[in-house]
């Protein structure tokens, strides 16, 4: 079906995975991959939503190459804001790391090379206020320790957090803690005849190439499963 908007996905207690429509229909059967992805998590300011693919990007990899020569302001303190700055100075003339406390949470290794990178710039204790500009990013405007600033950017990068859309699933399968489904090495949750990949799954990179990878291994291993049911039901005599 395409276009519907998937409310919800359950399992019965017989096993069936059932998929509701937010139009009230329902979709039923035994093997169902889940590839519902994920949102950045938003910084909820003003010009965020404005600039959009205009200059403010969620994906140092993906948009990094746009802003070649150009000063560009990272926000967030985790190891994704670090690593993604890191990567970000390869294209950019300069990098300021925008963090709203005192110090980052990102992995000592990570702030250390941070720190020996001369195109970085720390700014601490920082919460940002807007983002703006005419046609695309010209700045951001903070406050830190009270005092109202702004930086001359071309681009704003926001690593604050990702939310996967796994509470599409109500039923419980195993998951870390913020989230992510965790799945064997064919990609199966701890559900049976259940499997999730991308960006809904717990793992070590956001990119389309391992998203493909996972769902190739999904479908070549759900479509193994459904066979091996229809065995049984023949064996059984019931098709």
């Amino acid at each position: 079906r395409e276009f519907q908007t998937v409310g919800e996905v359950d399992v019965e207690p017989d096993g069936a995975k059932v998929v509701r429509m937010d139009d009230g229909t329902e979709l039923t059967s035994p093997a169902l991959i889940m590839a519902a992805g994920g949102l950045p998590r938003r910084l909820d300011v003003s010009g965020e939503t404005e600039f959009a693919g205009r200059g403010v990007s969620y994906c140092a990899v993906c948009d990094g190459a746009f802003f070649k020569g150009q000063e560009l302001a990272v926000v967030g303190g985790g190891d994704a804001a670090l690593e993604e700055g890191d990567f970000l100075t390869r294209y950019a003339s300069k990098v300021y790391l925008i963090h709203r406390r005192d110090q980052f949470r990102a992995q000592p290794v990570l702030q250390e090379r941070a720190r020996a990178n001369p195109k970085i710039e720390f700014v601490l204790d920082a919460q940002v206020r807007s983002i703006e500009g005419d046609e695309k990013v010209q700045r951001v405007r903070y406050v830190q320790r009270g005092e109202e600033k702004e930086l001359s950017v071309g681009g704003v990068f926001i690593f604050v957090g990702f939310v996967p859309n796994s509470d599409l699933l109500k039923a419980h399968a195993d998951h870390d803690p913020a989230g992510y489904l965790l799945t064997d090495r064919n990609m199966q949750t701890s559900i049976e005849g259940l499997w999730a990949v991308g960006d809904v799954r717990a793992q070590l990179t956001k990119q389309i190439a391992t998203a493909v990878g996972d769902g190739t291994t999904a479908a070549v291993a759900a479509s193994q499963y459904v066979e091996s049911l229809r065995d049984k039901q023949r064996k059984a005599g019931v098709a």
